[in-house]
């Protein structure tokens, strides 16, 4: 089980449904759900001499208005050094667009590329790395 986990997505029944699986599934101590990018990065901001309020997990959604998953990446990069912890970071989308995948998995701090709807099984599998 992990502390903390974020859910940053725009679609607020994928929110939901992620946020009861993991509780359902007792995988995290604490979900926090974000609307947009910005609002979750001034979270880590606020937070990021604080080892116990950061994050361990984040699921990421690439297309979101106001800050996108791709500007939400640049911006955690430039404070990810400073931070005493490491989080893991899927990207995640409806989007089977193979560019998109290509494009994460090239950032070295994205964990992986997963296509929504996560599954149960794949969401204990994503959660159960940063244990392992």
């Amino acid at each position: 089980m992990v502390g903390l986990v974020f859910i940053i997505d725009d679609d607020k029944i994928y929110r939901y449904a992620t946020e009861r699986y993991i509780q359902i599934l007792n995988l995290a101590n604490d979900v926090r759900a974000y609307s947009d990018g910005q609002e979750a990065l001034n979270y880590i901001k606020q937070n990021s001499k604080n080892v116990d309020l950061l994050p361990d997990v984040i699921f990421l959604d690439i297309n979101m208005p106001l800050m996108d998953g791709w500007d939400f990446v640049d911006e955690y990069l430039k404070i990810q050094s400073e931070m005493p912890k490491d989080i893991k970071l899927y990207m995640v989308s409806s989007s089977i667009d193979e560019r998109d995948r290509v494009k994460a998995l090239n950032i070295n701090e994205v964990a992986d590329y997963v296509v929504k709807p996560i599954s149960e099984e794949k969401l204990k599998s994503l959660i159960s790395r940063k244990t392992a």
